[in-house]
């Protein structure tokens, strides 16, 4: 049953729930996908989105949430987190700490994409040398480009050269992140598809191996039959 929800005011109650709902089998599953499951308890995404439901929006708590290190509580943290208390000093001290591809995804979808400049912490994290920090960078701008439906074309055309200079990088989890980015951005419109087009041909010409990766499997998609007629609707 867990603990009583009346009880998940501070982070080591939220904790204390999330460990009375641990699943230490379904860890070999996350593990086979790839998720460093070091400091996990093997709990699903739901299951932490109805948790944070629970604690509501409460920076405080959200702070502590992460610097237990769990791997939930963390994911936790990115739920109940206030995006307007969080300043990019914090954001990239939470970017530095990333070490799984889903916590990564899920920083970037919950939290950072709805704070004060989520382009600037792009920009930011796409250079960085770190596998995860990297991915964030990436996986932000695919998240902005499904859901800040209001952005202007300029926002993600200025985003390409960052996926170009980041195209050569051969890092699973990274190259995916750049390959997510570019099908995003050319999912938006009409413009946009087509210069996500044009970027992907470029990348294909080059000799790295995962940018010709990240370009074919772009414009497979991006070119498909049922992208460009959505895209004419």
């Amino acid at each position: 049953m867990g603990s009583d929800p009346r009880t998940l005011a501070t982070a080591d109650a939220a904790i204390a729930h999330l460990r009375s709902l641990a699943e230490p089998d379904a860890r070999e599953g996350m593990a086979r996908f790839g998720i460093n499951t070091d400091r996990a308890l093997g709990l699903p995404v739901p299951v932490l989105r109805a948790t944070a439901r629970l604690v509501g929006r409460d920076q405080a708590v959200a702070r502590d949430l992460w610097r237990s290190g769990l791997h939930e509580a963390r994911i936790l943290a990115t739920l109940v987190a206030d995006p307007a208390a969080c300043d990019p000093g914090l954001l990239d001290r939470w970017a530095d700490d990333l070490d799984s591809w889903d916590l990564t995804d899920q920083f970037c979808l919950n939290l950072a994409r709805r704070t004060a400049d989520p382009y600037a912490r792009a920009a930011c994290w796409c250079p960085r040398p770190r596998t995860f920090v990297r991915r964030a960078g990436f996986a932000l701008i695919a998240c902005l480009a499904v859901h800040d439906k209001a952005a202007p074309d300029a926002r993600f055309l200025g985003l390409l050269p960052s996926i170009e200079a980041a195209a050569d990088d051969d890092r699973n989890f990274v190259k995916k992140a750049v390959n997510w980015a570019l099908r995003q951005i050319g999912k938006r419109n009409r413009t946009l598809n087509a210069a996500a087009v044009a970027c992907a041909e470029r990348l294909a010409a080059r000799p790295e191996p995962a940018a010709r990766w990240i370009a074919n499997d772009a414009l497979r998609e991006l070119t498909s039959a049922k992208v460009l007629r959505r895209l004419s609707g």
